[in-house]
């Protein structure tokens, strides 16, 4: 059902900055009418087709020519946002889209808000709210795990996934909710065991779901990879070996790094963050105490810990209890990687140093030289395999739970129909299951808007860019 609006909307949709073209956007019931204020061409846009493309001049309140666009029109329904549209290209940069934009405001749109565009077509049934988190997501998608997953989302496969196990539900509390109406009359019209399957099954799916978010979150987000050791192992070599570009200094004197350093890095289509720390070591002055404790943080936070060791001198207890105690502390929070690196100063043949940290239990062991770049495929390798090792398997029809706001909303989805299963394997009546099974189809109507609020829409809406 279109939910009307009585105002018209504009706002740049592409980026500002130098460019061949920008492109504007305008949505509502006004938006053909008040294009075509400003634009001469062959045709009036007035009686223009739908989805279809006119070239002329664009001219301000007073007449002068602004630039030559091309004005794309879009009427109801058949729109993004389900209302009118017309779509703007001009010539980038900041002057020209910027004075069509004012010339427009004049003319009677008002500017959009950030997502505005958007959430008419949810509003409109163009999308439910799934498909617009991922119209955000497929826009900031920095790999390409990232935006395949961004991609399913917005055609629909979570929202096809969660509409139908309410409608499963949907029926079952329809059954013990009729049986209400009668329990004076000592009708029993449920087979109970039959509503239990039907709750178990949508438990399965809905954990089906959760088993995915782990794998959809690192594709989303993308896998924090730190690098730690003591002082001149070459961590930040290494950092610059894996990007292929001098982004660290680098000397022979310890404690050079003070602070960490970020950068992205895309290996097999996944996306990782890898952050150069300081040595760990007891700091001789305040500037390097503060940038062992800022490693120490980042270290907290990681998804892989690489450790990295210099092979070219002895493995002292020092910088051994120092990989015992990161990989312990991190056990359950993240893998541990160790790098022997410098491998271009001693034998290939050394296996001394490895087996001393095999105790640790690492992920993997990786011989590399950050100098010859021998070993930089290995290591790649691990950093792939470690962040995708246990994870969810995802294949091209699978759906994946990217959001941690989705990921939330299932857990509790989850909770509410295990207490309706409890209910009913107790005996319980239909008044004290029903409760529980509508928890659940409310919390799972929040992830495509069935059932939401000004709240949530508002939250989610906020932290789109003006123009989408």
């Amino acid at each position: 059902m279109k939910v009307g609006w009585n105002d018209t909307i504009t706002a740049i949709a592409t980026a500002v900055g130098e460019a061949g073209i920008a492109v504007l956007r305008i949505s509502g019931p006004e938006a053909i009418s008040l294009a075509a204020k400003g634009f001469k061409g062959k045709i009036g846009l007035a009686t223009a087709a739908t989805q279809t493309a006119h070239f002329g001049k664009f001219h301000d309140a007073v007449g002068n020519v602004l630039d030559e666009v091309v004005m794309v029109i879009f009427r109801e329904p058949t729109s993004y946002t389900g209302e009118n549209v017309v779509e703007i290209s001009c010539h980038g940069g900041t002057q020209v889209p910027g004075t069509i934009l004012h010339t427009l405001l004049e003319y009677g749109a008002r500017l959009a808000e950030p997502g505005e565009f958007t959430k008419r077509a949810f509003l409109n049934g163009r999308i439910d709210l799934s498909q617009a988190e991922a119209v955000a997501d497929l826009i900031h998608a920095g790999s390409e795990r990232s935006h395949q997953s961004s991609l399913k989302q917005l055609q629909g496969e979570l929202g096809r996934q969660v509409k139908n196990l309410r409608e499963e539900l949907i029926r079952a509390v329809g059954l013990l909710e009729l049986e209400l109406d009668f329990t004076e009359e000592g009708f029993e019209l449920t087979d109970k065991s039959k509503v239990a399957g039907q709750i178990r099954e949508a438990i399965g799916s809905i954990r089906g779901l959760l088993e995915t978010y782990h794998t959809g979150r690192i594709y989303r987000d993308g896998v924090k990879v730190v690098l730690a050791g003591m002082p001149n192992v070459g961590k930040s070599s290494l950092l610059n070996a894996l990007l292929k570009e001098e982004r660290a200094i680098v000397t022979d004197l310890p404690g050079t790094t003070r602070d960490t350093i970020e950068e992205s890095l895309l290996i097999n289509g996944l996306r990782f963050r890898i952050v150069d720390t300081a040595g760990l070591r007891e700091a001789v002055d305040r500037a390097e105490q503060e940038g062992v404790k800022r490693s120490e943080d980042q270290i907290n936070s990681s998804d892989l810990l690489v450790m990295v060791m210099d092979s070219s001198k002895p493995l002292g207890d020092e910088e051994l209890n120092l990989a015992r105690r990161l990989a312990e502390d991190l056990r359950d929070r993240a893998t541990a990687i160790i790098a022997f690196n410098k491998m271009d100063l001693v034998p290939e043949t050394n296996g001394a140093l490895e087996q001393k940290v095999y105790e640790i239990q690492p992920a993997a062991v990786v011989k590399v030289s950050a100098l010859t770049g021998k070993g930089l495929e290995r290591l790649r390798e691990a950093l792939v395999r470690s962040a995708l090792a246990g994870q969810h398997t995802i294949t091209e029809a699978s759906v994946t739970v990217t959001s941690a706001r989705h990921y939330g909303i299932l857990l509790e989805s989850e909770k509410s129909l295990a207490l309706a299963l409890n209910s009913l394997e107790a005996g319980a009546s239909g008044e004290f299951v029903t409760p529980d099974i509508r928890a659940a189809l409310d919390k799972l109507g929040e992830i495509t808007g069935a059932v939401t609020t000004d709240e949530i829409l508002n939250e989610i809406f906020s932290k789109f860019c003006i123009g989408k």
